[in-house]
């Protein structure tokens, strides 16, 4: 399944980066297209991290946990799709959601960590 939705959310980030490289370049303020970017990048970045995950979890079934992909996944839609909510110009207030997801991202990741550390011994 995760590999699945890591396709789905790599796919998506091509989308939407060149949406804003394409689209959104001439319409958007040069703050708004920072957003945009953190918020493409760290799609990017975090979707490599769940595929990476999937495939782990396939050779490594004792590190197949569940909860780390979830953070992960929640903290994309709340990080980058706050981002780009503002990015597109709806109220710059959804930001304060911004922190919330980089905090799921981090609490996925260490997650992860905990589990890997704990498999270990």
């Amino acid at each position: 399944m995760w590999l699945g939705i890591a396709a789905i959310n790599l796919a998506l980030a091509v989308m939407l980066g060149a949406f804003g490289a394409h689209g959104l370049k001439k319409v958007a303020s040069p703050e708004q297209l920072v957003w945009w970017q953190t918020a493409t990048d760290y799609f990017f970045y975090h979707a490599l991290g769940l595929l990476a995950l999937g495939i782990i979890a396939r050779t490594l079934p004792q590190l197949a946990i569940k909860t780390p992909f979830w953070l992960i996944q929640i903290g994309i839609v709340f990080f980058c799709g706050s981002l780009y909510i503002m990015a597109l110009g709806l109220p710059r207030g959804l930001g304060a959601i911004t922190p919330i997801g980089g905090l799921f991202m981090i609490l996925g990741w260490l997650t992860l960590a905990w589990q890997a550390f704990k498999t270990a011994h």
